[in-house]
């Protein structure tokens, strides 16, 4: 696991900015809405140095950074303008044209499939998965399935924050994938 290189008071910053949406999309699940981080201009922007901060001291190229759907294109794209890197969307199906991998995967709630061109990158490519929640480990999983599929070198999957209690670290290591969170 790649440890966050933020100081308390950032974390708090940070922390201030999630708002919890009890019993959303479904009963029984404490939502955690990062918007907010999105929406204050200096908690976003010590989220972005923190996570490329994480991905620069992992020591690997990072050409591409993908993106998971939709926050993760948020805090990917920026943290790819951060790194000089590339930015690639995996998408929720029907919505990228021309071939693609596809994989479907367990949520906390229920099952979703998520989608990366076939021609996104290559065995050339150094990636970084960026996404603003690791809750059961599925999504993140199926992303770094995706862009193994395409012979990409997968570097790292970093996100803003951790749910606790659930197995997303498990998963993650399970599939042999280096990992960090920042809360």
């Amino acid at each position: 696991m790649r440890k966050p290189l933020i100081d308390p008071d950032t974390r708090a910053a940070v922390r201030a900015s999630i708002r919890v949406v009890p019993d959303w999309p479904i009963p029984g699940v404490q939502f955690q809405d990062l918007s907010g981080v999105m929406a204050d201009a200096h908690a976003f922007r010590l989220v972005i140095d923190a996570l490329a901060g994480m991905a620069s001291a992992g020591g690997d190229r990072i050409d591409l950074v993908v993106g998971i759907e939709a926050r993760g294109f948020a805090y990917g794209a920026a943290v790819a303008h951060h790194l000089g890197a590339g930015f690639v969307a995996a998408r929720k199906p029907g919505k990228l044209p021309g071939a693609v991998h596809a994989r479907e995967y367990e949520l906390e709630y229920g099952t979703a499939t998520l989608e990366l061109h076939r021609d996104a990158m290559s065995s050339d490519h150094g990636v970084l998965i960026v996404d603003d929640v690791l809750a059961t480990g599925g999504t993140a999983v199926a992303c770094a399935d995706l862009v193994r599929r395409t012979g990409a070198h997968l570097t790292a999957a970093l996100f803003v924050l951790q749910i606790p209690g659930l197995a997303g670290p498990q998963a993650l290591e399970s599939a042999g994938v280096e990992w960090g969170c920042l809360l």
